[in-house]
Order: C-alpha cells, then structure tokens, then sequence
C-alpha cells in the first residue's frame, strides 16, 4: 500500500486528531506532515517534553525505560500503551535521546509510551543476544506499570531500524500480550544487510560478535525473516531510506505501508507523513 498524497496525509491527520487510538480523548494537538526525508539532526531538534518518570527494568546503568503518559486523559480514561525500542545500528553511539520527538508526540497524542533504553554493542552485556534479553526483560516489567492510568490490554510494540528488528523478534514471543508490532524502516534480514558497506551495515559484524559465514547459527536466530513473527506485524518504510534499503521489507511477506519520499529518520519525525501513517496504523491496532 504506498500513500502517495500530500492531501491524504492531511486527511490522516484530521482523524487520528478526532478519532486518535479508538479512545474517548481528544488529542492536544495535531502534527501536520510539512517534512519530507529529514536528517538524523532534524529529529534531535524537533521539541520534545519529557517522560512523566524514568523506570528501572533490571540492574543494570542502561536497562531503564522512560515512561511517558498523556497529560489530557479523563480520570476514568486509560491510554493505550506504546512500548518502543530505538535505533542506531545496535551500537552505544546511540542512545535514547533520539527517541524522545516521538515519545513525545504520541504523548500528545493520547498514547503511553515505554521507550526501553537497552545494552548495545560496547556495553558490557550489549550486543547478541544480550540486547533482545534486555528488550524482553523491560516488556516483561509492564504489568508493574498496573497503578498508571494504562490500558495493559491494548499494547503495542514498536521498533525503529535496528530497533524494529529487535522488536520484530520480541513481539515473536508474545503473541498473546501485544495487539501487534510495528517496525519502522525495520532491519528484517539480518544476514542479507550484513553483507552491505554503508555505515550501519558495518555494525552488523560487531553486534552479532562475527560474520554470518563465521556465526551461522547465531544470525539464523537473529533473522526475523525467519522467525515466527506475531501474525500481526506490521512495516512501515520509506522509498527513500539509504540507511535500511527498502528492499529490506519488500522481500518478506508482512504487510508493508510504503511511504513515497520518506528516508530513515522520518519514520520518528512527527512532522512527517510517515507519523501520519503510524498514527492510522496504531488507531488500526487498537480500535
């Protein structure tokens, strides 16, 4: 499905406004897309809030999660829960903060978000399959979030690039517990990327501790395009995406929304029309 209209993306966005998440709320604001394949420091600059708390998952100095709630529930509403893992090729380079635009918007939005920081590669515990086990420990944490005003029956998870592939495998093992799994400019096969040169592929070899003909049986239970992924999981991917090639969704056989003129850091740009279609697929899940 390609959505290829600058009107439609308005429409999109009139109605996540009015009608945002199936819930009985009105969204405080409405984010229009003006912006179209923005850089890595156009997200950093966007304005963000901050998350209503920063919660502890396990003991470890990176494995907390930020807790971000909507400020304009009614006192008998509760939101909907986002649970999200952030990108950046797996590699501590990368931390948390780049995620904080979109936990912010979806907050606004109406939704809860747990945005999981994690090991990467570099930290000590980080890297495969350490990184997935600190994923899977912080949804594992979500009950505890029981006395907030969140709706623990409608959660989704929700990746983006290396973080979507993380997703992609976690969501695999909880089919019962999440609505469904978005992956956002998501890195399904994990083998084929590892095989190309731009920067990100190059941190294949370091998260996985080798390459794929040295540790064929770790990148084969790293692969979620061979995994039996959550029935519904859901790609999201820009034509334009230089960092995670679109091929990367096109050669699996999960629902793909393709977003005409949309790169990789659109995907957690609130300004852009790939949010619009994020917001569509999440009022989708959870209606």
């Amino acid at each position: 499905m390609k959505f290829n209209s600058f009107g439609f993306a308005l429409l999109f966005a009139f109605l996540v406004h009015t009608a945002h998440a199936g819930t009985d709320s009105n969204a405080e604001f409405c984010y229009l897309p003006t912006k179209s394949n923005v850089a890595y420091n156009d997200v950093l600059a966007f304005q963000q809030s901050s998350p209503a708390e920063v919660i502890s998952y396990g003991e470890g100095d990176n494995q907390f999660a930020e807790l971000w709630l909507p400020n304009n529930l009614a006192s008998s509403q509760k939101a909907p829960l986002v649970a999200f893992v952030h990108g950046g090729c797996w590699s501590n380079a990368y931390d948390i903060e780049h995620s904080q635009a979109l936990s912010t918007a979806l907050s606004k939005m109406g939704y809860a978000v747990w945005s999981i920081e994690y090991n990467r590669a570099g930290d000590e515990g980080g890297g495969w399959p350490g990184s997935l086990d600190d994923i899977s420990l912080a949804l594992d944490y979500i009950p505890e979030l029981q006395d907030y005003a969140i709706d623990l029956r409608k959660i989704a998870l929700v990746g983006h690039s290396a973080g979507g592939h993380l997703a992609l495998l976690a969501g695999a093992n909880r089919k019962a517990s999440l609505r469904g799994v978005i992956g956002l400019a998501a890195i399904v096969d994990i083998v084929k990327y590892s095989e190309g040169t731009n920067s990100c592929q190059t941190l294949v070899a370091p998260f996985m501790g080798g390459s794929s003909t040295e540790n064929t049986a770790s990148y084969a239970a790293a692969n979620p395009i061979n995994a039996p992924l959550h029935s519904n999981s859901v790609l999201i991917h820009g034509d334009k995406d230089s960092i995670v090639p679109i091929s990367q969704a096109q050669n699996t056989d999960l629902k793909l929304l393709t977003v005409p003129g949309a790169g990789h850091f659109d995907m957690i740009h609130p300004e852009t029309n790939t949010f619009q279609v994020l917001l569509k697929e999440l009022a989708t899940i959870f209606k």
